[in-house]
């Protein structure tokens, strides 16, 4: 559980990334110093200049085989460092829009804030190479000493479409009794039918379909001259029973690994609305096919949720194991960007095993929490050890971390913070590190009035998700947090300045909640 966490030391924080393990196994850039003691590698060091040391590496400063994946469940100690994996899923914020939509409130278990945080898109500048940017930036709240600050982690765009490597993409489709409700089956078929004729001859898609029973409808195919065949078994799916979610996840592994495609990415498409009631119904088992079969192969799975009814805490632990993430669809144009746009565009992998971690210096920071990224935890020690599970992430993906810090009274300067994230190439393995700080004295004075457009769009997600589930006693409220009635004042003032379909979207959302919390 994330709560307000006191640093509780008095040592300065580092402002240089030390050189890690074997000599040339790790690539740092932007760092100011390398080499690291004997005792900084033990944890809680210091490094020449006297600053504490970041994180260890992990054992014997190699990197290991994949360990189980319940190690991320770990919540960092309450000291200076907030460690965790990246997550680009969108999920929770699609579901709560659909749930309010219909004219209901989202159950808070299923509001995840970093996932309404991460579907909107910013700016932060972007690389040159392979990897990541690091961008960090804050203004002050309202409330005395608090204050928000944004990590942002960016990666390059693809060139074009037609410098990805091929994709071989199972999709395994849900066609039990519930998906025969409008905006489930009926969109999906329309999706995948214009997403047929979109994909490159070198592409390659297998098509399997579960209910109380699952079925390898169509094999691993190519696209070339068989775009007809794969319509008609698109065409040819219909709703039939019960929802047998264990036997269509293991087929659709099945099938994956029978059409595994060398120089291809091979990946899973999960389209279902999660809701199991037949056959193998244990997450955990489901969950472990998944997990083995990535290990094995590689094979990396895209949940996409759909319907009133969504079994969202399922789905997004499926994604969550099997490396992957996941979305919510409710409208054909939804649907239509997922597969047609999102898909191909994205099916390459920029970065494996992706974590970051923030480091407050405890000489200006009081105490800190992390707007989510509940499930997503990761040991501080665990920061450097590759075996740990850490997130996927595709060429032209945006990751923002935001966090409510509160600075010691009266600090108007010093250093704040350092984010570092890290990575493994998705082909060697080699892993790579990137770093950007944060002085007190660059804070934004009001985060209303003089902070980036974008740290204003991430802040009134996170403070829509914090009032979503403000009913969850788990969760302490958010700083400075705006009635909905002032949030949806912020946004619409956003949108003034220039037009916007996601916070148009965004602001209509807010309403919804405001009407049905009144």
């Amino acid at each position: 559980m994330h709560r307000y966490r006191s640093t509780g030391t008095t040592r300065r924080l580092t402002t240089a990334l030390l050189a890690l393990g074997t000599a040339g196994a790790l690539l740092l850039t932007g760092c100011g110093q390398s080499g690291q003691s004997s005792d900084s590698k033990k944890g809680g060091g210091r490094t020449a200049d006297g600053f504490p040391a970041p994180a260890p590496d992990g054992p014997d400063g190699q990197n290991g085989e994949q360990r189980d994946d319940e190690s991320r469940d770990i919540a960092p100690s309450p000291d200076h460092l907030s460690t965790f994996a990246l997550d680009v899923d969108t999920a929770s914020y699609g579901y709560a829009r659909r749930t309010l939509e219909d004219g209901s409130l989202p159950d808070p278990s299923t509001v995840r804030p970093e996932e309404f945080i991460n579907s909107f898109r910013q700016d932060y500048a972007r690389p040159d190479g392979d990897g990541f940017s690091v961008t960090v930036d804050g203004a002050r709240t309202k409330d005395d000493d608090w204050s928000l600050i944004r990590v942002g982690l960016a990666t390059r765009a693809a060139d074009n479409d037609r410098e990805r490597p091929p994709a071989a993409l199972t999709f395994v489709i849900d066609v039990s009794g519930s998906m025969s409700e409008p905006g489930r089956l009926d969109l999906a078929k329309d999706a995948l039918g214009t997403m047929t004729d979109r994909l490159r001859d070198q592409d390659s898609v297998a098509l399997v379909t579960f209910s109380d029973t699952a079925e390898t409808v169509l094999p691993m195919t190519r696209l070339d001259d068989n775009r007809a065949r794969i319509h008609d078994a698109v065409d040819s799916l219909e709703p039939a029973d019960s929802t047998n979610l264990g036997a269509g996840v293991e087929t659709g592994y099945e099938t994956a690994v029978e059409g595994l495609r060398k120089g291809a990415t091979n990946r899973v498409v999960l389209l279902s609305d999660a809701l199991a009631n037949t056959g193998d119904t244990d997450a955990d088992t489901i969950l472990e096919r998944v997990a083995a079969e990535r290990r094995e192969h590689g094979i990396t799975l895209f949940g996409v949720g759909v319907g009133s009814d969504y079994g969202d805490a399922l789905m997004e632990r499926l994604a969550d194991k099997g490396d992957g993430h996941t979305t919510y669809v409710s409208t054909e144009k939804g649907a239509e960007e997922v597969f047609c746009e999102q898909l191909p565009r994205h099916v390459d992998l920029t970065a494996r095993e992706a974590k970051a971690q923030v480091a407050f210096d405890p000489e200006t920071v009081e105490e800190f929490r992390l707007i989510g990224y509940d499930n997503r935890q990761v040991a501080d020690e665990d920061f450097r050890d590759d075996s740990v599970d850490g997130g996927e992430v595709g060429p032209g993906h945006t990751v923002t971390a935001l966090y409510a810090v509160r600075t010691r009274s009266g600090t108007e300067a010093g250093h704040l913070a350092t984010a570092t994230v890290r990575w493994l190439d998705p082909d060697s393995r080699t892993p790579h590190e990137e770093s950007e700080g944060i002085e007190a004295s660059a804070l934004h004075g009001d985060l209303w009035s003089t902070a980036p457009r974008g740290l204003q769009v991430a802040a009134a997600a996170a403070y829509f998700a914090d009032a979503l589930r403000r009913d969850d006693t788990r969760w302490t409220d958010l700083p400075a947090g705006p009635t909905l009635g002032e949030l949806s004042s912020r946004v619409r003032e956003l949108i003034r300045y220039r037009e916007d379909k996601q916070l148009n979207d965004l602001s209509d959302a807010i309403e919804a909640a405001r009407t049905l919390m009144d």
